[in-house]
């Protein structure tokens, strides 16, 4: 029997039969995603939020866990923010719960045992300090059905913007931890614990929750470092140029959709621009450091309008090899739309940075440059990460009945 459109599911996953109620009520949630690497340099989703809902522009990152919004608590240090400030919920998550507990080290000690303070930092400078609350998130499953959970969400009354600072309402932390959305909706047996997305290169791609809207078949999975369990790594990768090995070995790489460009460290950097330049030479392109955009850029004999454009000059594949089981390496392959951008002077900028340089240290960013035109999976459960080319201009298609 197909379910009408109109049921509205309210779940506080106090339920014994929740894996049941999972799959009467489907299997994922879909969300649009709006922006582009550049020029607006963020991908973000609306999701309504509180008692009456309202809407609020988050940023996807996959780099960190907490999910928060700007808040009038009141607020001591706000950003410009795309709508008025979220007005807090009453809702306080206590200073023991684990929730709380998962944003902590394990020695924390309880100011107030009542609520939980949190702070966050990102990698660009910027953070959040605030508490946790509950309150109701107004979501739709890809059947129609929608649901009501409330879930923990940081309230932010003090932020201090990064360097890659844009106005934002908040964060939607989609990592590996208990207080991630997916995992806490997960917890309530209303999906499955895996995030997806699909970036287009165009701007724009979708966002969904739950394993029902992609054939594992037809994705490249590697498996989940069980080292760097923060992050979604596949652990460490070899720099391949042209299909051959570069020697470069050892790099700690992590996908990170709150990063606009992808790093590498300073050698692993270093190595690469030369085998570019080097390539490069003979050919019609010079360097155009007078183009800022970038660190480095080149210009043709005429300005370039898309990427496609440079491509005869950027024939070289790369590629990251991860050796995820034995000697099969798997490889993550960067065409030049996952590595190029145009510059609004035309010219074709290098969308790999130096890492080093910005205090990344260790880590090797996969950012959503080199994810775009690509859907990428992060099963939790299974503890994979998986990627497959897609068209991510178009929602997926999904069965849109369920029975009973």
């Amino acid at each position: 029997m197909e379910e009408s459109n109109d049921v509205s599911l309210a779940y506080n996953g106090s339920s014994s039969s929740s894996s049941m109620m999972m799959n009467r009520v489907g299997s994922s949630i879909l969300f649009p995603i709006h922006g582009n690497v550049y020029p607006t340099g963020y991908y973000n989703v609306t999701i309504n939020i509180g008692h009456p809902p309202k809407p609020y522009f988050l940023d996807l990152d996959t780099g960190s866990d907490l999910t928060w919004l700007q808040c009038n608590a009141p607020c001591v240090h706000c950003i410009e923010a795309p709508h008025p400030l979220y007005q807090p919920s009453n809702d306080l998550v206590a200073c023991r719960h684990p929730l709380c507990a998962a944003l902590h080290p394990p020695d924390y000690k309880c100011e107030s045992p009542d609520q939980c303070d949190y702070e966050v930092e990102y990698a660009d400078g910027g953070s959040s300090l605030g508490v946790l609350v509950r309150d109701v998130f107004s979501l739709n499953y890809t059947n129609g059905v929608r649901l009501s959970p409330r879930l923990a969400l940081g309230c932010g009354y003090d932020q201090i913007p990064g360097t890659s600072y844009h106005p934002l309402d908040g964060i939607l932390g989609l990592g590996r931890g208990k207080s991630s959305i997916v995992s806490q909706l997960q917890s309530q047996g209303l999906v499955r614990n895996v995030v997806g997305h699909c970036l287009s290169g165009r701007g724009g791609g979708f966002l969904f929750f739950g394993d029902g809207l992609y054939d594992s078949s037809h994705v490249t999975w590697t498996s989940m470092s069980q080292e760097f369990t923060k992050y979604y790594s596949p652990g460490s990768a070899e720099l391949h140029f042209g299909g051959k090995a570069t020697g470069i070995k050892n790099l700690i790489v992590i996908f990170d959709s709150g990063s606009s460009y992808t790093y590498l460290n300073s050698q692993a950097y270093q190595a690469l621009t030369l085998l570019l330049k080097k390539e490069l030479s003979g050919r019609s392109l010079k360097e155009a450091p007078e183009d800022q955009t970038l660190p480095l850029c080149w210009k043709g004999r005429k300005p370039f309008r898309s990427v496609h454009d440079a491509k005869k000059y950027f024939k070289t594949s790369l590629a990251l090899a991860f050796a995820n089981s034995g000697r099969r390496k798997t490889q993550f392959e960067l065409h030049p739309e996952a590595y190029l951008i145009i510059s609004n002077k035309g010219n074709v900028c290098l969308g790999i940075l130096n890492g080093t340089q910005v205090g990344l240290q260790n880590l090797n960013v996969i950012g959503d440059i080199s994810m775009q035109d690509t859907m990428v999976v992060y099963d939790n459960e299974k503890q994979v990460i998986g990627w497959s080319p897609a068209n991510c201009d178009h929602l997926p298609r999904f069965k849109s009945a369920y029975y009973m």
